[in-house]
């Protein structure tokens, strides 16, 4: 009863005799699980504690690293009519092949002989271009002989006008001399007149001075006409030596006129000659651009334009290629949230479609089917849709991403950031907060090493 006893009578009793000591002892299933949920609780416990690998997932597709290295579609410089395919889908062409052959469409471009057609045009403008030349040197010469002969002209008539103007200077003093003469031998006659009229002297003698009178009224009329012609010969000098300026004005700006008509026919002319040689180069190009030609080597992916006989338009893509050798690069987008966490450089995780793989994305080395990568390029505006796309490159130091890729392909990736204990990750989770802005130290050496 009191159970002081040493000697025990416990084991004597049958427990199935007993139901109330039955339903008292704790099961032993009881124990083994509660033993387990210890376990498991030590064991979360501790993992709360182990290192986690902070990521940021986005989406995207397969692409180029490089513009000129993802599809394109060929276009057709000019508007046609498709009269032939020189390719098949799927064909791969190398670059300067044959796509497709169009015909013209513009009945100014009808004539097979445009091209013959055209330099004939440009041979006759030349033609005519050096008769103009040459018709511009003979009005060059022209020029230049009036201007010589008015030189010698102008030349003449000042040695004829000095000439009129000596002589009237002669004249006017012989005239002045003959009129001093007249003077005095009129007061001669008039004085021995009177002498005469009082019989003083003999009538021979009257009519000797008055024959002296009479010629010396003579000589003085005959030194006055001569006076005055010389006055009329120096006028008609004058007016030859202004008749002769004006005349060979009047012909050197004639010819002047012509002379710059001639400069202006020649420029139109090569202005013509510059226009049809523009045209000639344009139909020769044009000629060309019958045939689209590959710009690049590639496959040719897809046909926009099927059928023979059917026209397309000016600038309307008729065929699309795929490069052969791209620069294969996944093109991911992110949160804008996650951006400033993002920097070149950062190590990405990569599942492609297609590829089964098992992602464990806070500790990358135990993922299995993933590829890496590194972030190339970040872009400096949103896509539209408030997330950022940025570029991943192959990463040298991983496996190479599979050859079977095609561009296009969509894939899922995980940006790797620092390293943080599962607890904070669990935590930064539930409450909707960013990875952690602070570096690790290598991160941060990297970040400095960068910066220098």
């Amino acid at each position: 009863m009191l159970n002081i006893s040493k000697n025990k009578i416990d084991d004597e009793l049958a427990e199935l005799q007993l139901y109330s000591l039955k339903t008292l002892k704790t099961p032993h299933l009881g124990i083994y699980l509660a033993r387990v949920l210890l376990v498991l609780f030590v064991v979360a416990l501790i993992a709360l504690f182990l290192p986690w690998q902070q990521n940021i997932r986005g989406t995207g597709t397969l692409t180029a690293l490089r513009p000129e290295n993802r599809p394109q579609t060929i276009e057709s410089t000019l508007p046609g009519r498709i009269t032939q395919w020189h390719v098949q889908e799927g064909q791969y062409v190398d670059q300067g092949d044959t796509i497709l052959s169009l015909a013209e469409l513009k009945d100014k471009y009808f004539d097979p002989e445009l091209l013959t057609r055209t330099q004939e045009q440009v041979d006759a403008k030349n033609a005519g271009l050096m008769a103009k030349e040459l018709k511009k040197e003979a009005y060059k010469n022209q020029v230049i002989a009036l201007k010589e002969a008015l030189k010698a002209k102008m030349s003449q008539a000042q040695n004829k006008l000095e000439q009129a103007i000596l002589k009237v200077q002669s004249d006017s003093i012989n005239y002045e001399a003959e009129k001093t003469r007249f003077a005095n031998n009129e007061n001669i006659y008039l004085r021995n007149k009177i002498r005469y009229d009082s019989g003083n002297i003999t009538l021979s003698k009257f009519q000797e001075l008055e024959t002296k009178y009479m010629e010396s009224a003579s000589k003085r009329l005959y030194a006055e006409n001569l006076y005055f012609q010389s006055q009329t010969s120096l006028a008609i000098a004058l007016t030859d030596l202004s008749a002769i300026q004006a005349e060979y004005s009047e012909k050197i700006s004639k010819a002047t006129s012509e002379l710059q008509a001639t400069f202006s026919d020649i420029s139109d002319s090569r202005a013509d000659i510059s226009k049809l040689k523009n045209e000639y180069a344009n139909i020769q190009i044009r000629q060309e651009l019958y045939q689209v030609i590959a710009p690049r080597a590639g496959y040719v992916v897809k046909a926009l334009k099927a059928g023979i006989g059917e026209t397309i338009k000016e600038g309307e893509a008729v065929v699309t290629i795929m490069p052969g050798q791209a620069d294969m690069a996944v093109e991911m987008y992110v949160q804008a949230m996650d951006i400033p966490l993002i920097s070149p450089g950062k190590k990405v995780r990569i599942q492609f479609d297609g590829w089964p793989a098992l992602q464990f994305s806070g500790w990358p080395n135990v993922s299995v089917g993933t590829f890496g990568g590194i972030v190339q390029v970040i872009d400096r505006v949103d896509s539209g849709k408030g997330k950022f796309r940025i570029l991943v490159k192959p990463d040298p130091d991983e496996t190479a991403w599979p050859e079977q890729l095609r561009m296009g392909s969509g894939i899922k990736g995980w940006v790797m950031l620092n390293n943080v204990p599962i607890w904070y990750e669990m935590w930064r989770q539930l409450n909707g907060f960013p990875p952690s802005l602070y570096l690790d130290e290598d991160n941060q050496a990297e970040q400095k090493s960068g910066i220098k």
